[in-house]
This record gives structure tokens, sequence and C-alpha cells, in this order.
């Protein structure tokens, strides 16, 4: 569990765009305004810290993350935009759409915010408040909405403080957010494709594109309906063996805690989540560790159990989807 925060409130003027943003830079967690709703904002690089934003929202499993960033040029430093995106982030940029796009080569953020896919949800907020703490941040930001996962959306301080005071470091109040609704999100990988309605409608985004959004499951190139839907949607391509007590010949080892398995010194390669055994830094490497032992070589990889508790449901339920047969038809 996480530990209880003094959760500060402060209005959004004078200098707490820079509070926020040095609380940001410390692995805080801050809540702010965007025009839709209020975010629960963490530095998109540290995984820790989003870790920490999974542990404060209750949140059932790694689902990815939306990315902020101030404008167009900072979001294709994170992403790859096809001629699609690029109308799409010209016409509504600043504002409540949000697109997912491949992930840029050196993309800095966190492979738990994007829950170890290929693809980067990135959006503009057009809230002078959320550009002012980007800006003082200078790097993205990712934010979810600021409230306990399965409740009702914040759009004020006040929602935010009920369902977060005491596990979150700040609170920027802006007031009453202008949309009050969740973003839109169209998928730009392959055929455009809606993927959660939202504050942008379908037909707004269609006449600027001049052609009909294909439906999630429909269409060639068209994503799932949310990333991560598919059970094998995690799996590696070295076959997973889940709460292994042992290592067996031309496995790695995914290690948990201090104590080694039986026959680990025979693993071809090894990485531990957490050598102290603590589910917040497990949670942070995961992705990352898993596409590191994933490379030619090795046949198979060796989990370590992993506690079913806190973090650890939603550690367990990635590694029971990269265990999931991939389906290849």
């Amino acid at each position: 569990m996480m530990n209880k925060a003094e959760t500060r409130l402060i209005k959004a003027n004078g200098d707490a765009a820079e509070t926020a943003a040095a609380c940001l830079k410390a692995g805080g967690l801050v809540a702010f305004p965007t025009e839709t709703v209020y975010g629960l904002g963490a530095d998109a690089a540290n995984g820790k810290a989003i870790a920490r934003l999974y542990v404060a929202k209750g949140r059932p499993s790694f689902n990815p993350l939306i990315a902020h960033v101030p404008n167009l040029a900072a979001a294709q430093r994170l992403g790859a935009f096809d001629a699609a995106a690029e109308i799409l982030a010209a016409a509504f940029w600043p504002g409540p759409l949000t697109l997912v796009v491949p992930k840029a080569p050196g993309c800095p953020v966190a492979a738990l915010a994007t829950a170890g896919l290929d693809t980067i949800a990135v959006r503009v907020p057009d809230s002078p408040v959320a550009q002012a703490i980007l800006k003082a941040f200078g790097g993205a930001i990712v934010a979810p909405s600021a409230n306990r996962s399965g409740h009702v959306s914040p759009t004020i301080a006040a929602h935010v403080a009920a369902d977060l005071g005491g596990t979150v470091d700040l609170i920027v109040d802006g007031g009453a957010t202008r949309v009050g609704l969740e973003s839109t999100i169209v998928g730009c990988v392959g055929t455009p494709t809606l993927l959660r309605s939202g504050a942008v409608t379908r037909e707004a985004i269609e006449q600027v594109l001049g052609q009909r959004l294909a439906t999630p499951g429909t269409g060639p190139g068209a994503a799932p309906a949310a990333p991560g839907m598919l059970a094998s949607h995690y799996a590696p391509k070295a076959r997973l063996r889940r709460d292994a007590g042992d290592v067996r010949p031309g496995e790695a080892l995914l290690a948990f805690g201090p104590q080694p398995p039986a026959g680990a010194n025979r693993a071809v390669a090894t990485l531990n989540l957490s050598a102290k055994g603590d589910l917040v830094e497990a949670a942070a490497n995961l992705f990352a560790h898993l596409r590191a032992l994933d490379r030619p070589g090795i046949a198979g990889i060796a989990v370590m159990p992993i506690p079913h508790e806190g973090l650890g449901v939603a550690i367990n339920d990635r590694l029971a989807r990269a265990a999931a047969p991939r389906d290849t038809t």
C-alpha cells in the first residue's frame, strides 16, 4: 500500500505552475485542471511515480495513460505522426482530442505509462493552467482523470480532494473545468479509428479528415477498442512461465525479491523486478524487463511468484496476458 501523503491545495495563480513542476520533478503526484476534467499528473518518464499513480487511483490494471504536452512539436518527440494525425492535430490542438500514434525512436515515456505497447496516446490540452504547468515542467506529464477508478470524473478541485486527498501530493485549484467530458481518442495507426467518444464529435473529426472513422475491430489496420483487450496482447515471443519455483535450461529469469529460485545460476539472463520485494518498484520495471529478456537465444522466461495484493494484482494480470497463447490468425 502507498503511504498517506499530506495533500496540499493551492490556487492556480502566482507561482502555482512552478510549485507543481517542482513536485512532479521530485516524483510527486499533482492534480490539476485541463479543459476536460481534472487530471492526476505524474512525470511521464518516471516509472515509480507512475506506479504510485496507479495505487492512488486504485486502478485495477495497467491501462495505457495519456501523455500531455504543450504543443505539436513536443508531441512529435514522443510519437510518429502520419498525415491523418497531423491533420487532426492541426485542427483540434490544443483541445480535447487524444491521438494514439506509434512511439517515436527514443521516446522518453516510461514503458509502464504505455503498458508496454509500441504506441503512445498524446494530447495537447487547451487549459491555461495545464499549459503553464507543462511549460514549467519541461516534459510530458501523464494525467488520467483525478478520481478513484470507477468514480465519476472530477470537474472541480473539491471532487479531487474527496476522492484522492491523502494519496496525492498537490492539488492545483483552477476552478471548474470548461468541457467536463473526457477527450475523444482516435487511433492513427493505419486506418484512423475512433477508440473513445468524447468532447470532440465523430462528425467533426470525419469532416476534417474527409473520410469515415473506422470502428474498433473493423476495417484494415483497425485497432482494438482499447489497448490490452486481447488476451494475448502482451505476449512476448519467448514463452513465459509464471509462478516459477525453478529455472529450466534455456530460460531467462524474471526474479522478484531477495531469494533466487532453484537453478537460478543456469538462467540465460536474469533481471529482478525488485530485489527488495517492493511492488511499486516491480510495477515500474515490469514492461521494460519483459522486453529486455525477450530476445534471441532465450527460449522462455521463468517468472517468480508475485504477491496477489496491491499493485501485485495488476502485475499478475499483465503477466497472465503475457503468458496467454498468441493469436496467430
